[in-house]
């Protein structure tokens, strides 16, 4: 088997390239929705639905899926997952039906949800004392992804149409496949040494208000997907390059941080590390009301920036924590369960986002970011007097 850090090094660069492939389409669903209908009820209807649906996908499938790659290995379930991803974005390119797009938006995420299985497979290459490290890279790789694949999904858009969009990400996802099945070894799921209980990996006692935390944390996060296009062209009038560059800020903030909150959070238990997670939120809250609040292009994108620095100390180490919960033999389930409470957290975001935007328009979306984050510092101090009682 090669080091690890090649293997580590191939994982990062397949989540960067099929990532990126995925959000190439991200910020400018709205703008492509809009041309396929003039209905404005079905437009507001199609332009949450087009995020939900591979959302809801992967909520209903990732606990089955890490299951059958506790069982069978991982590296199977990753390029099921890419495969389902080069052949959904091949028919998004094809189809030009509102109703087709959304059905496939929807087999998406229930035919690939690829992050959980990488997650679990490199929990398998790593060592445990590195997992806040594997998972900020990891995630760094889908912020870089999220960053380049937005700019280009503009650039193609502002010099050529939609479809091209679409077909350029099949090709990048089929071309991810080929690379895992041939360049990545397999590793033998590992066996369980008891019988698994009734409750599994739930009974720990920490891993409920955990994702709980994460939950809250992801769903402040995509309040503003539906309306940021939307929300960022009205108030500071620029093109769609600059619209996916502004996008891309908060991933490009991750990027540039998250392996140095991993660091600064390695080894420190669960108490400490909370503790430090409440004044990260706080600062959340203060640079989400900016962002809210200004009209300054220049302050937005610093804040927005800033914003992305900060929540690289927030999932990685979350995802850490509640993987130091399950065994090796659970950690397909437990991250599956992970991945779909994200997946969960985001729908609710990204449908409250939405209907909120409608009901009292644009101006207000950073306002409620602001509630949603005083909501998840609530829940961690609740989180930490809990732990200090028992």
């Amino acid at each position: 088997m090669p080091p690890t850090r090649v293997l580590i090094a191939l994982l990062f660069t397949i989540q960067l390239v099929s990532m990126g492939a995925m959000e190439m389409s991200g910020p400018f669903w709205p703008v492509h929705l809009r041309q396929l209908t003039d209905s404005d009820t079905l437009f507001s209807f199609a332009s949450i639905a087009v995020y939900v649906g591979p959302m809801l996908g992967i909520l209903l499938t990732s606990a089955f899926w890490g299951r059958i790659g506790d069982r069978y290995g991982h590296k199977l379930m990753m390029i099921r997952a890419l495969a389902g991803l080069t052949l959904t974005q091949l028919g998004l390119a094809l189809f030009s039906d509102l109703w087709a797009i959304l059905v496939l938006r929807f087999l998406q995420g229930a035919c690939a949800g690829y992050i959980a299985p990488a997650q679990a497979y490199g929990v398998s290459i790593e060592v445990p004392s590195r997992r806040a490290r594997l998972f900020a890279l990891l995630q760094i790789s889908t912020n870089v992804g999220s960053l380049l694949g937005a700019v280009v999904g503009g650039l193609i858009l502002d010099h050529a149409t939609f479809f091209w969009i679409n077909l350029s990400a099949a090709a990048l996802c089929a071309v991810c496949t080929v690379i895992a099945a041939l360049t990545l070894p397999d590793v033998p799921p590992v066996k369980k040494t008891t019988a698994p209980s009734t409750g599994g990996a739930w009974q720990a006692s920490a891993l409920l208000p955990l994702l709980t935390v994460m939950g809250i944390l992801l769903l402040a996060r995509m309040l503003p997907q539906t309306s940021f296009a939307l929300y960022v062209s009205t108030t500071f009038t620029v093109s769609n390059a600059l619209v996916g560059l502004c996008y891309g800020l908060l991933a490009l903030g991750f990027i540039l941080s998250a392996t140095a909150w991993a660091r600064h959070f390695e080894g420190r238990s669960q108490a400490d590390s909370l503790r430090r997670l409440t004044w990260v939120v706080a600062g959340c809250i203060a640079l989400t009301a900016l962002a809210g609040l200004t009209r300054n292009p220049l302050v937005f994108v610093v804040a927005y920036f800033v914003w992305g620095v900060l929540l690289g100390a927030t999932t990685p180490v979350l995802m850490a924590l509640v993987s130091k919960t399950a065994d090796s033999a659970q950690q397909g389930h437990v991250l599956g369960i992970a991945q779909g409470t994200a997946q969960f957290a985001s729908i609710v975001g990204i449908c409250a986002g939405g209907l909120l935007s409608q009901v009292y328009g644009l101006a207000y979306t950073y306002l409620f970011v602001c509630v949603a984050y005083a909501m998840a510092l609530i829940a961690i101090l609740a989180l930490r007097n809990r732990r200090v009682c028992t």
